[in-house]
């Protein structure tokens, strides 16, 4: 009998997160490496938000909070949603948790059965299955295919959903594929819902203020007000901001739901950081006129990762809305070899040939449920994104 539970023997690590320790593994033992498989900005976090932080411990606010956040930072989101999304809230409908994965974990935990299913479309953040398996629930993946941008289509989503449905998990713009969904192709989606009213729509926003050129972001609650009483609005600080490491995310939604989720956490973490939730009020109260001029880098980036990718051999990489990833197909590079005799049969044994032989690290595509691909994430330097690409056009003109 094994010690550890059959939950978590089940559960996979975060690949994310290995590839990204990999690489600075082997940058820490010389090796030349380029990682791009952080999700995280590499600008450092605005100096207003830091000095925020920094008077909090000067005024002692250092102390407990209640188990989901402070009443200043609660007003802040409700003021954020009514101002970003022009959505009615109260801070009695928010939770503020220890990052964005928390507050999706603490909703799955505080409402999932035994037999309760939930729609994932694919590619999908590699937590969000493991998250459901461990809330006793059982993922149903419906995969969006490079032919409709990455994005799920009413059909598909008809097709998953059957009376055992709790969820749907929607992010746009998306982790991995950087797809943003338009008003009117969210609408599709919602007016399926519609029609299944025991079906409730869980949104991650987090790549929200990432949204590039002609796309606009809109919420599924904002575009359909009818699903306002069963949709629980996620967000939160890291991206937009480049707060990853400060570990705020928040949510509102029905207040009975609210509920739930704050006595789950209040007998787990307790509350977030108090220093960090302080951080987070001037990040939602505070001045936004660093957001444009990021997201004109990332443009920019985004422009040339996709242009190089495009002219490397085998490689068809899609032009994303928002976020900072692309995900290009290698189904071109499939069955071929490298020079050294590896044969590529798969996207993990791209990823891993790429790294060992020419040291870029990307995610694999089997990470987010489809194959064969992989993600970059561009959140790095035009010149260390240069270079990766540069190699991988070698990696791939070296294949036969």
């Amino acid at each position: 009998m094994s010690f550890i539970s059959d939950t978590i023997s089940s559960v996979k690590p975060s690949l994310t997160i290995q590839v990204t320790q990999k690489a600075a593994e082997l940058k820490r033992a010389g090796k030349d490496v380029i990682g791009l498989g952080a999700g995280e900005p590499d600008f450092d976090t605005p100096q207003n938000i830091k000095d925020a932080a920094i008077q909090a411990i000067a005024d002692g606010k250092t102390k407990y909070t209640a188990p989901d956040g402070i009443p200043e930072l609660k007003e802040a989101i409700v003021a954020k949603f009514k101002r970003d999304n022009d959505l009615e809230y109260t801070t009695a409908q928010v939770s503020v948790g220890g990052g964005g994965k928390q507050i999706l974990f603490n909703a799955l935990m505080a409402t999932l059965n035994e037999g309760d299913e939930v729609v994932i479309p694919a590619p999908y953040w590699v937590s969000y299955p493991d998250m459901v398996q461990i809330a006793g629930g059982t993922p149903v993946i419906a995969e969006a295919s490079i032919q409709t941008g990455f994005k799920l289509t009413a059909d598909q989503l008809e097709d998953a959903i059957t009376d055992k449905t709790k969820w749907l998990i929607f992010n746009s713009p998306s982790n991995p594929t950087g797809a943003g969904y338009s008003w009117d192709e969210l609408k599709e989606l919602t007016d399926v819902l519609l029609r299944h009213p025991h079906v409730w729509v869980m949104t991650d926003d987090m790549y929200e203020h990432l949204a590039y050129g002609d796309f606009k972001f809109c919420t599924p609650a904002q575009v359909e007000p009818k699903l306002y009483d069963r949709t629980l609005t996620c967000n939160g600080v890291s991206k937009a901001y480049a707060m990853t490491g400060w570990r705020i995310g928040y949510a509102a939604g029905p207040e009975h739901l609210i509920k739930a989720m704050r006595s789950m956490q209040s007998q787990s973490t307790s509350n977030p950081c108090t220093i960090s939730q302080w951080a987070a009020v001037e990040a939602l109260n505070g001045t936004q006129d660093f957001l444009a001029p990021n997201n004109e880098l990332f443009i920019r980036r985004r422009d040339l990762v996709v242009k190089m990718l495009n002219e490397a051999e085998g490689i068809a990489c899609p032009m994303p809305e928002g976020a900072f990833y692309v995900y290009p197909s290698i189904a071109g590079c499939i069955g071929k070899t490298t020079p050294n005799g590896k044969k590529i049969e798969t996207d993990e044994d791209f990823a891993t040939a790429l790294l060992e032989d020419h040291g870029v690290a990307v995610v694999f595509g089997a990470a987010f449920g489809l194959s064969p691909n992989f993600r970059v994430s561009y959140a790095t330097s035009d010149e260390q994104l240069k270079e990766a690409c540069t190699r991988i056009q070698t990696f791939c003109a070296g294949l036969s």
